[in-house]
């Protein structure tokens, strides 16, 4: 997983953006499972940058349909 930069979500197409959401979710959802089961995560910054990650996209996802129905 790269983390990507704001800028370069907002060129991404709406169904990369789409299928890259769901990626991290389940990525986070995998980490949370390794986490509960009392198990050591693999990185232990990952869940926090999974989380930031997936707040940064639904965020520009957000602005993005905003923008159109206001411009629309």
């Amino acid at each position: 997983m790269s983390l990507k930069k704001p800028s370069e979500i907002r060129e991404m197409q709406p169904e990369e953006r789409d299928s890259r959401l769901r990626e991290l979710r389940s990525e986070l959802m995998n980490e949370r499972g390794v986490a509960s089961m009392g198990g050591q995560p693999t990185s232990p910054g990952r869940m926090r940058a999974l989380k930031k990650q997936v707040a940064r996209l639904t965020t520009i996802m957000r602005e993005i349909e905003l923008e159109a129905e206001n411009n629309g």
